[in-house]
């Protein structure tokens, strides 16, 4: 049986997020299954040994820009052309898009299940993928997972000289956004914080923005000894190094998802986004910032992270 999953999001934290329905299918079928993604959920980088995971195919879509293969009135026709050479028997589109549902239609495919069309307004990210498992008697707990080959893991931890005898944190400071990122001085206090009890050694995360990058380099000078920055490898490089770290403190970005999916538990700091995205995996911890309840989009709450809270956390998971 030929099966595809279709999850057109376009964020590694939403490709984790769908992995455990990816996988609930491929289980009940007893098959790979053929997913089309986006490029920027860095699928082929995080996938590689998910042997529940067949042919990656790129959606080459995009918001900004309109002349992608994929997009516009010939890239309907494209894409529909790209998918009927597989002769697939389903397809699980996790959307309510009448596109894509057509596509699948002029490409033939068997049958399709979707979530309800035209009905993207307020839909749960988690609820609506799990709503259209339930069509399947699936029932779904929402831990993803990622696997690394052991041998990955060994040889990070010689390349990088990682000590096991010292807590090894993964310290995600990077964002998508300014207001998804907590300030330099409050991850700073942490780390004085857990350096004064603790033996540690600090793997720092993060993109290539100007402001990422300034985050970076504050802390680098004032730990040098103790940091390892990630920040010139590629994503499925930094796997196997998180797989050696024993917690992670991450702002809501692509390595919370990441660390928590390989087993790790994950402090999430939770700025300027909805819990949801901080606390759907058992290894989630979220941190919410003082005097607020709960967070969302537009909380602008990253001044309000308290570096107390963090480190109260962390000691409560390493002990």
């Amino acid at each position: 049986m030929k099966i595809l999953a279709i999850q057109n999001r376009m964020g590694i934290g939403d490709m984790v997020i769908f992995l455990p329905f990816i996988d609930a299918i491929a289980k009940k079928y007893n098959c790979p299954i053929d997913i089309l993604v986006k490029e920027s959920s860095k699928a082929s980088q995080i996938l590689n040994d998910n042997k529940n995971i067949g042919k990656i195919i790129i959606l080459d879509r995009d918001n900004n820009d309109k002349n992608k293969r994929h997009d516009g009135l010939i890239g309907f026709f494209a894409l529909i052309s790209d998918l009927k050479k597989y002769d697939f028997d389903k397809v699980f589109i996790f959307n309510s898009s009448l596109r894509f549902y057509l596509i699948c239609k002029f490409a033939e495919i068997k049958k399709i299940y979707q979530y309800p069309l035209f009905k993207k307004n307020k839909q749960h990210i988690i609820d609506a993928a799990k709503n259209l498992l339930n069509k399947l008697n699936l029932k779904i707990e929402s831990n993803p997972q990622i696997f690394i080959e052991e041998n990955l893991i060994k040889l990070a931890e010689k390349k990088f000289s990682i000590n096991n005898n010292q807590i090894n944190i993964l310290l995600g400071i990077g964002g998508s956004g300014p207001t998804k990122r907590t300030p330099t001085n409050k991850l700073i206090e942490f780390m004085k914080l857990t350096l004064k009890e603790y033996d540690c050694k600090f793997f720092l995360a993060t993109g290539k923005e100007e402001e990422e990058q300034k985050i970076l380099n504050d802390i680098i000078l004032s730990f040098k000894e103790k940091c390892v920055p990630l920040d010139k490898l590629s994503i499925s490089e930094t796997l196997p190094i998180i797989k050696n770290c024993k917690i992670a403190i991450c702002n809501d970005t692509s390595f919370s998802h990441l660390s928590a999916a390989l087993g790790i538990p994950t402090i999430v700091l939770m700025c300027d986004s909805p819990l949801l995205y901080g606390n759907y995996s058992s290894k989630m911890h979220p941190i919410i910032p003082d005097g607020m309840e709960t967070v969302s989009h537009n909380s602008r709450g990253k001044e309000k992270i308290n570096p107390n809270k963090i480190f109260n956390k962390f000691k409560s998971i390493i002990n």
